[in-house]
């Protein structure tokens, strides 16, 4: 599931690229690499039935119709037609994306997918998150002294939600490397993980770090969708630091909850 902020901030990264394609021609190697990279996001994002795929989809890169030559050397002066045609087309997609921003600020990230089938599985992994981010932090109401005080908040707040039903609490069990894995919270209907980490002091945080690559490699055997929870007392002071590396794992997700 992506972010709102990450899929924003792809989108932003592509739209960024297009003065540089205005220097390349179509279908070079790197306006094709755009263009493919561009289309799996969309996809990915907003569903093939989306107006926005569709028509990045339909871009052809090059002018249409037809062309009477006026000089002397008639395939330069196709070419030139045919570039910018390229051109122009590199606008619509600039339009298109950043379209695309404007739909998932409006609209929520959850609300912008069209597929055949939209996945009810990503407005309720969205929900989830959303219930941590605003809600956890709420209910610890004394500075915790170890992980499973977050562990019960966290579960209360899925309770409070009307999630009872949905999940289990250290019940499921992954043999991965002749070692055993029990997530703290599996949402099985939605194929996801949650793992509550506690990091009360600087020497720690190295230490989540390296739990948190050895889970997600053992967790991604089983579920699609892994959150991480870190309850931090002050102690992690670059938080994009923190999570970026870990959040380029597919459809891993960071949550630093501050005390």
């Amino acid at each position: 599931m992506i972010e709102k902020k990450s899929a924003i901030k792809s989108l932003e990264e592509k739209i960024s690229k297009i003065d540089q394609l205005h220097q390349s021609n179509r279908f070079s190697a790197a306006h094709t690499k755009w263009v493919s990279d561009a289309l799996y996001f969309l996809e990915d994002v907003f569903g093939r039935n989306s107006r926005i795929f569709i028509t990045f989809a339909g871009l052809k890169w090059q002018a249409q119709g037809s062309y009477i030559t006026r000089g002397f050397e008639p395939q330069d002066e196709l070419e030139q037609w045919m570039h910018k045609g390229y051109l122009d087309d590199l606008e619509i997609a600039r339009g298109l994306l950043q379209s695309g921003i404007e739909q998932i600020n409006l609209k929520g990230i959850e609300n912008v997918y069209q597929g055949k089938d939209t996945p009810k599985e990503s407005s309720e992994i969205v929900k989830v998150i959303n219930l941590i981010e605003n809600q956890l932090r709420k209910l610890v109401r004394n500075v915790p002294q170890n992980e499973k005080a977050i562990q019960e908040s966290l579960e209360n707040l899925f309770i409070g939600a009307g999630l009872d039903s949905d999940y289990s609490r250290e019940k499921e069990r992954i043999t991965y490397s002749s070692k055993t894995y029990i997530p703290d919270f599996v949402f099985n209907r939605i194929s996801t993980a949650i793992e509550v980490k506690f990091c009360n002091s600087s020497a720690k945080e190295k230490e989540i770090i390296d739990e948190i690559n050895a889970d997600i490699v053992a967790y991604k055997t089983k579920y699609s969708n892994l959150i991480f929870v870190i309850y931090d007392l002050g102690n992690i002071r670059d938080q994009d630091q923190f999570r970026s590396n870990l959040e380029e794992n597919e459809n891993v997700i960071i949550r630093i909850i501050k005390h």
